[in-house]
């Protein structure tokens, strides 16, 4: 059965190594045909959440306008969603984060909108490694994510020892996430 893939990009960079990691994964996907769209956090920058509770009084999920009015469609019609982000400190880019953070209007009670989103899946990449612990922070709030919406971990694949652009490419790690898209 084809799903409706969304892809949360965190990176500033372009051709960083969690950028490829993400459109290895995007091809993998496509291959296995499914429908796969991407929203880069870093260059459709989305404001924090400013909690101030007025989620859908203004008929949308935020009353703030920035790029959350492009995402917001884009989450509605998934039913995976990929977050793929650098490392920073021991978890994700802060442009990801922000955007996560605007899923709160979408789990308030008066949400004439729901999310269709059943299956989520962790893309990552760092200077740092796993067997280290460089990871901890960012798996924890992961599956923590996960299990609050009740979404089907799909897993992960964290791509460690990679700190200059382009660095990934000499792993395997592309390999691996090409083929972990065609299993979605």
């Amino acid at each position: 059965m084809s799903k409706n893939i969304l892809v949360l990009t965190g990176s500033p960079r372009q051709l960083g190594n969690s950028a490829l990691l993400a459109d290895a994964f995007i091809q993998g996907a496509k291959f296995a045909g499914h429908t796969v769209k991407v929203f880069e956090t870093a260059f459709h920058p989305v404001l924090p959440c400013h909690a101030c509770d007025k989620c859908w009084s203004a008929k949308e999920p935020c009353v703030f306008k920035d790029n959350f009015e492009k995402l917001a469609p884009m989450l509605e019609e998934a039913n995976m969603l990929v977050f793929c982000t650098p490392l920073y400190w021991f978890s994700m880019s802060a442009q990801l984060k922000a955007a996560i953070d605007k899923l709160y209007a979408y789990m308030k009670d008066i949400a004439p909108r729901k999310l269709k989103i059943k299956e989520c899946v962790l893309l990552a990449a760092a200077e740092g490694n796993e067997k280290d612990g460089d990871y901890d922070g960012l798996k924890a709030t992961y599956h923590s994510i996960a299990n609050y919406l009740g979404w089907k971990d799909r897993g992960m694949i964290l791509a460690g020892g990679v700190g200059e652009p382009g660095e990934i490419i000499k792993t395997g790690k592309l390999k691996e996430a090409l083929e972990f898209g065609k299993t979605m």
